[in-house]
């Protein structure tokens, strides 16, 4: 458990130096690997010899399924290699550095337009609900062409589907829900087609008689692309918002030097890593990793938030805030083929949306104290529920 809201659990310091790679008993039954040094973790993530398709979400918290179906078309973050890239290839187009930039002046626009609403109000409000959530969610269902009046669906079913304790059950019904959601949008789109990626998805599907994107793979992928696309951001937001408050020299560097943007977004991912409970894989045959021998068929568990922290990575002193370090390689977005698809994007959201806030309110504060606030311990992403705060 962490024992400060922005660190990561102590044990994984001790992990790190006695037992990088070590076993784990997983909730419910059996065992696996949690490896937590930066370098083994890049090379479990590149090794195509760990596999994701038996993988499953946050094992050291949630129960771990004796086997798991078959990936359905399209579910990017279960699929290996060349399966998986059929599917992320055209997806990334809408990704990259080029076509972020393009959408920035709108992300601008966004954000300027709810710091509006929150200035006309007056404080306190919740960040999260009032700046970090909405633009997150607006930019990613403009980007599909998802209706913004139908947020409210969508970010229910992510609230549950990413907490610890969901049951079997609900998940089951969560996602079939979000699969129904889904199916609705990607039909209203082959009727009618709008300026968005579904729309754009559909009709390159519908040129190429080989390609894999069948309405039922865009309707998964629509759906990873949905929830993924603004509740990791969002909480990035919000963290990386009360992290400066609390780091107050820092805060004051960024705005006496704006031209920090890029170094201090990266310096917080690196530094928060919201992907609390790592990611999984499966070996495929036996492989040796960080001197231990993993048997085919053990699951091995990459945690992200230590690798983060290694003192082996390169950096002097990984456990301080420092946002005028040059950029870390760092592993918030994983690492290997099944990197964050969406890294680009969310890089310029938390840089417009953080140094925006910080340069309209230049005395923003915590409304309550740090240690009453309501973090994410019991999410898969790790961050806030609510960020009180006034000016």
């Amino acid at each position: 458990m962490r024992r400060c809201p922005y660190d990561p659990a102590p044990e994984y310091a001790r992990l790190r130096e006695e037992a990088p790679v070590s076993r784990i008993s997983f909730p419910g039954g059996g065992t696996g690997w949690l490896v937590t040094r930066y370098q083994d973790v890049r090379a479990m993530l590149a090794d195509p010899r760990f596999s994701s398709r038996q993988g499953t979400t946050a094992p050291q918290v949630r129960p771990v399924p004796a086997a798991l179906p078959e990936p359905p078309p399209g579910a990017l973050l279960r699929l290996d290699e060349p399966e998986h890239r059929t599917y992320r290839r055209p997806v990334m187009r809408a990704f990259t550095v080029k076509q972020v930039t393009r959408l920035r002046p709108r992300i601008q626009r966004i954000t300027d337009d709810h710091l509006d609403a929150m200035e006309r109000d007056g404080g306190p409000v919740d960040l999260v609900a009032a700046l970090a959530l909405p633009v997150t969610s607006l930019v990613i269902c403009e980007l599909l062409g998802v209706s913004y009046a139908d947020r409210g669906a969508f970010q229910g079913l992510a609230g549950r589907l990413l907490a610890v304790d969901i049951s079997p059950e609900q998940s089951a019904q969560d996602r079939a829900a979000l699969a129904a959601f889904m199916t609705d949008l990607v039909a209203a789109k082959r009727r009618d087609p709008g300026d968005d990626l579904i729309s754009a998805l559909i009709a390159e599907a519908d040129a190429d008689p080989d390609s894999p994107l069948t309405d039922h793979a865009l309707t998964i992928l629509g759906a990873l692309l949905l929830i993924a696309g603004h509740e990791t951001t969002a909480n990035m937001i919000s963290l990386g918002a009360l992290t400066l408050l609390d780091h107050p020299d820092q805060l004051a560097a960024w705005r006496a030097r704006p031209e920090l943007a890029d170094r201090a977004v990266e310096e917080l991912l690196r530094y928060l890593t919201i992907i609390q409970f790592g990611l999984a894989r499966v070996a495929t045959e036996e492989v040796t990793l960080g001197g231990r021998t993993i048997r085919a068929g053990e699951m091995v568990v990459a945690a992200l938030p230590s690798a983060n922290r290694d003192p082996l990575m390169g950096l002097a002193d990984p456990d301080r805030l420092d946002i005028t370090r040059s950029p870390a390689p760092h592993l918030a977005f994983g690492f290997g083929p099944h990197q964050c698809l969406g890294q680009q994007l969310a890089r310029a959201e938390l840089q417009i949306t953080l140094g925006s806030l910080f340069a309209r309110f230049p005395t923003l504060r915590t409304a309550v104290p740090t240690a009453e606030l309501p973090f994410r311990d019991d999410m898969i992403i790790y961050g806030l529920h609510a960020l009180p705060v006034t000016w």
